[in-house]
């Protein structure tokens, strides 16, 4: 379990970095949501490339979830993994579930107050 930051790079392009909470104390004082939604997506499905529709936080609760990257690599998510995804401009990223069972996520949007 490891919490994630997915961005857009000066180059344009979705990258994804380790993010040590200790570093992050607003993170564990709590961040204005103003929502939480759940989704359960198929063995196999692929989402091609795309922003995100806002910051958001994605955790992933069951299966494993593969999102590409704008310099060809890939990087993996399984249970209890959170991204705070806020690559909401440039081509994005891609989305796969990966593995032999559905992913299910919960997507947490932020406000835009104290975010």
């Amino acid at each position: 379990m490891a919490t994630y930051r997915l961005f857009t790079g000066a180059d344009n392009e979705s990258h994804v970095e380790v993010i040590d909470l200790a570093s992050h104390p607003e993170w564990i004082a709590g961040l204005a949501t103003t929502q939480i939604a759940f989704r359960e997506d198929p063995i196999g499905r692929f989402i091609d490339w795309h922003p995100a529709p806002r910051r958001q936080f994605v955790i992933i609760l069951s299966g494993t979830l593969e999102i590409g990257l704008g310099d060809g690599s890939n990087q993996v998510f399984g249970p209890g993994d959170a991204r705070l995804v806020e690559d909401t401009t440039g081509r994005g990223h891609t989305t796969r579930v990966h593995g032999n069972e559905p992913c299910v996520t919960a997507t947490v949007p932020l406000s835009h107050q104290g975010s």
